[in-house]
Order: C-alpha cells, then structure tokens, then sequence
C-alpha cells in the first residue's frame, strides 16, 4: 500500500491529474499507464462530475475519466457533462482491459453474501454471475468500485461483498472470493482525459469528437449530417443520440470519426455542419488508442516524410523563369 501512494504523489510538484478515486479503482489503473500522467501529481475525487468540474474550475491541470465500456456502452455521466455542463477537449484516450472480482473481509464466504456493493456500470457488467450465484443479494451503489472495497473493509461485514479490481483487495484488507467474474472475456473500458485547452497534434492516426445540435426536427435531418460525412469519404467510429433535456423527442447527435481537425476534409466537414445546424460543440482530435495505433501513427509519419521528400525533387527541378 505505501508503494502504491508513493507512486501516486511521487509528482506533487507538477501539473495535477484528477481522476475518480479513491485509490485502487480502474480509473487510476488506466491512467497508470501512462507514464507522463503517472509522474506527475494525481488527484483523486469522489465523482466524475467533480473531476469534469475541477478541470473547468482550474483546480488541475487534466481530468482523467471513462467514457465507454464494451457491455454496457456510454459512461452517462461523462458523456453528458461533456456535452451539457463543461467546455472541455480531450487529449487522449486510453482503453483498458478490465477485469472484476468479488471480495470481501477476512473470514466471509460466498454463501454467507447478502448484500453486493459497487459502481453500478461494474455491478451490470457481473449481471450472470450475480444471478447464479448470489440471486438475492441486494446490490448496493457506490460512486466507484474501490469506494465499495474501501467502504467494506472499513465495516468489516461478512455478509458484504465489492466487486472491485484485484488492487483494491490489497489496499483495503480484503479476501477474493471469486475472480474475473465479469459476464465477456472481452470487457474493455476506454478513457479519456481532458483539458481546458489545446489540441495535440494530428499524428496520422487519430480521432475527432463532435455533438450536432438540430434546429427543428424535420424528415431527413440525420441523413443530412451523415451525408456529410459520406460525401468525404470520412469513417464514423461512433454515433449516439443523447436527449438534450430540453422535452421529449429532443435530440443530439455525439459522433466520433477517423481524421484530425488539422486535415482540411475534416475542417471542411465540419464547417459545413457548423454553418448548417442549429450547433456543433468540438470535443476535441486527439490520438486513437487501440493495440495497432503506434505502427498505424508510425507507417502514417513515414508515409508523409516519403511523399514530402517526392515532392521536394519534383520542386528541384522547377526551372527558373530566366532559363529558357
């Protein structure tokens, strides 16, 4: 456990990191890996919503949060603040392979469980499991699995388990009882953090988010903004409707595509639904994750540097307007 904390301050003098916490949740697992973010001073918080709003208060630098899961699909809860509450841009995305595990303290065992206690995208992700071997445990929310693990080992209630990752086990005292218990081999949770400010740099291999606003509902409005799309070539990764809040029937559309705001098809694109939708909110072009994405940014770097070199010796031999 001291281990875990010193890696966690080892960067207090440097720009802070807020994540959903309190230790041993995915969220600081993710953000563990990546080695800039790790160095520098991480910050726990007890919602999404408070890390979204410390990077708009300024309080920190970066808010490091999930976004998506491969089960259970949209974080609600950082999709919508970034569309309604915060003005914010991602910088990265970060996808984690996640595993769940039901523990509790010393001495309990599976039979005498009741109650189930932990983040509620996790708890839905154990859904068969939960249903075969504790069918009528009460499953109980929390604002994170570790906050469940850290919340059991301090009662210390043998009919009272978390589902949490592995770490959390360590941190707060308690035994497993039954691991990976998730519901697909395959569950994965993507990331993303997020900045007041600034746009990285296009890498050959990236993202961009957006939100398309309708004016008024009429027959085609999707077919249009898709169209868009389509007419350029550009791939959509992602499409998902969000009710605006504003009355039933009321929609917004948060689209995720292959390409950078830095190249002129998607800056085109966008000026185009810009200028014909109610509104686009950016969300940000940043890097894409995935397992292939440094060959992928990697063959994109060479394949420029080829084709900018063809065209310095085609433009070496343009002949001066003095030579016949």
């Amino acid at each position: 456990m001291r281990a875990h904390a010193t890696q966690r301050d080892a960067g207090a003098g440097g720009p802070a990191v807020a994540f959903l916490g309190p230790a041993g949740t995915f969220n600081e697992e993710a953000l563990l890996t990546q080695a800039d973010y790790a160095a520098a001073r991480m910050v726990p918080m007890a919602s999404l919503a408070e890390v979204l709003e410390a990077v708009s208060r300024a309080e920190v630098g970066i808010g490091f949060v999930p976004i998506e899961n491969s089960i259970e699909g949209t974080v609600n809860a950082t999709l919508d603040s970034l569309v309604f509450d915060v003005d914010l841009l991602v910088q990265r995305e970060v996808v984690l392979d996640v595993h769940l595990n039901l523990m509790a303290p010393p001495g309990a065992s599976l039979g005498s469980i009741r109650r189930v206690a932990s983040f509620p995208v996790a708890t839905a992700q154990c859904r068969a499991f939960l249903a075969e071997h504790l069918p009528g445990a009460e499953l109980v929310a929390t604002n994170s699995t570790a906050e469940a693990a850290r919340l059991i080992g301090e009662q210390r209630q043998l009919h009272t388990a978390a589902v949490a990752p592995r770490l959390a086990a360590e941190l707060y005292g308690l035994e497993l009882l039954a691991t990976q218990i998730e519901d697909h081999p395959g569950n994965q949770t993507r990331f993303v953090a997020v900045a007041r400010e600034g746009v990285p740099a296009p890498t050959g291999h990236d993202k961009t988010s957006i939100v398309c606003f309708q004016g008024d509902d009429r027959p085609g409005s999707l077919h249009g903004i898709l169209g868009q799309f389509a007419a350029r070539n550009l791939n959509l990764t992602k499409l998902e409707s969000r009710p605006t809040k504003r009355g039933l029937g009321d929609y917004c559309f948060i689209i995720d595509l292959e390409g950078h705001i830095a190249d002129e098809v998607v800056a085109d694109c966008l000026r185009d639904l810009h200028a014909e939708l109610a509104g686009v909110k950016f969300l940000g072009s940043y890097p894409a994750a995935g397992p292939h994405g440094p060959l992928r940014r990697a063959e994109a770097a060479e394949a420029w540097r080829n084709a900018d070199a063809w065209v310095r010796s085609l433009r070496s031999q343009v002949q001066s307007s003095g030579q016949g």
